[in-house]
């Protein structure tokens, strides 16, 4: 299926989006966008509510904040990032710089978007991504 083009396109379960971010509003209004385009969103309020309900399965993508409490994203994926067995990480961070976005790449960020960024821009991401389910064209 092609997903690409305005509006909503995915077929169901084309891709699962997993948001980890501290704040809520955030994680909702991220959720309420991409299941606008299809996507499935689980959605967790941290680094360790993600690691305790993940199951080590690398479908789909990993949207994940650079600043939280506790254990930030890039803490995450210099520590965790090997347990995602290859999922795609973008990060997204309202303030940030370089080298820390630099660490990000080297600890395996394939992508990092500056809040407030371009929802066209995270779909077009997400759509280059997650291949789509088999027997959809």
């Amino acid at each position: 299926m092609d997903r690409s083009g305005d509006g909503p396109g995915v077929a169901p379960g084309d891709g699962i989006v997993h948001i980890v971010d501290d704040d809520e509003p955030v994680r909702d209004s991220l959720k309420a966008l991409l299941e606008a385009f299809a996507f499935e969103v689980r959605d967790f309020a941290s680094c360790q509510e993600f690691l305790d309900r993940f199951d080590g399965n690398p479908q789909g993508c990993l949207v994940l904040d650079l600043h939280m409490p506790v254990m930030s994203g890039l803490e995450f994926m210099e520590r965790h990032g090997g347990d995602l067995h290859g999922m795609p990480v973008i990060m997204v961070s309202g303030r940030g710089d370089p080298a820390t976005f630099s660490r990000a790449k080297d600890a395996g960020v394939i992508a990092v978007l500056e809040k407030p960024f371009d929802e066209d821009l995270l779909i077009e991401t997400l759509n280059r991504l997650l291949p789509p389910t088999a027997g959809s064209t």
